[in-house]
């Protein structure tokens, strides 16, 4: 997972980023929302941003 997210960020990994962010992502949303922990909703939360992130710095649709 990307610990840290930059406004210098390298656009040429972005391929293989999102579709990791998107792979955790997936794993974590299998689970039921009633069953997240605190952690993990924290977790969603930041993959979700780190995403967002991504698609708009790289301009990506």
């Amino acid at each position: 997972m990307l610990n840290q997210l930059e406004s210098n960020y390298d656009c040429s990994n972005a391929g293989e980023d999102l579709h990791q962010l998107k792979q955790e992502l997936e794993q974590l949303m299998s689970k039921s929302s009633s069953e997240h922990s605190t952690e993990e909703k924290e977790t969603l939360n930041r993959l979700q941003n780190q995403i967002h992130f991504i698609h708009n710095k790289c301009d990506i649709r």
